[in-house]
């Protein structure tokens, strides 16, 4: 059975994923280091607090999640980790990190990320662009696409 592992550090689509998940019918699992406020009615969803700390949360997830599984996220290197077991990850934006294109993900992200540490008082790409509703819609169908996929088999 699907379950869907959502990284609530900066989530912007967890109701999309309750959404989703319900008309599916997938189990979702919301990951955090501390408490949040997530729906009580739903029976299909879950906290799972973790320990504070760096990465904890994403090594429940990577620990966790397997073939079959979904999981939301936009830090790379749990995507990259979680491709490895099996799972399908969708970043926010609707973007599906794969084993074709991880590797580039996380080329780019550590390319930035020395650029960043070599010249810290310069700006490269300012960061993320704001997030849109045109990121949701994208988010939305690829979910519902992606579920549909794994009910086929």
């Amino acid at each position: 059975m699907t379950t869907i592992y959502v990284d609530a550090d900066a989530c912007p689509v967890k109701d999309e994923v309750y959404r989703v998940a319900e008309r599916h019918g997938v189990a979702v699992v919301v990951v955090a280091n501390s408490w949040l406020n997530v729906p009580r009615n739903l029976p299909w969803l879950r906290l799972q607090v973790v320990a504070e700390g760096l990465d904890k949360a994403d090594d429940w997830i990577a620990e966790t999640a397997a073939t079959g599984d979904v999981v939301v996220t936009s830090d790379v290197p749990l995507a990259a980790r979680c491709v490895k077991t099996g799972a399908k990850v969708l970043s926010a934006t609707g973007r599906e990190f794969s084993e074709a294109s991880i590797g580039m993900d996380l080329a780019s992200r550590n390319l930035m990320s020395d650029l960043r540490a070599a010249n810290p008082t310069e700006s490269f790409g300012g960061g993320p662009r704001p997030f849109s509703q045109k990121d949701r819609s994208a988010f939305l169908q690829a979910l519902h696409v992606m579920l549909e996929k794994l009910k086929r088999g």
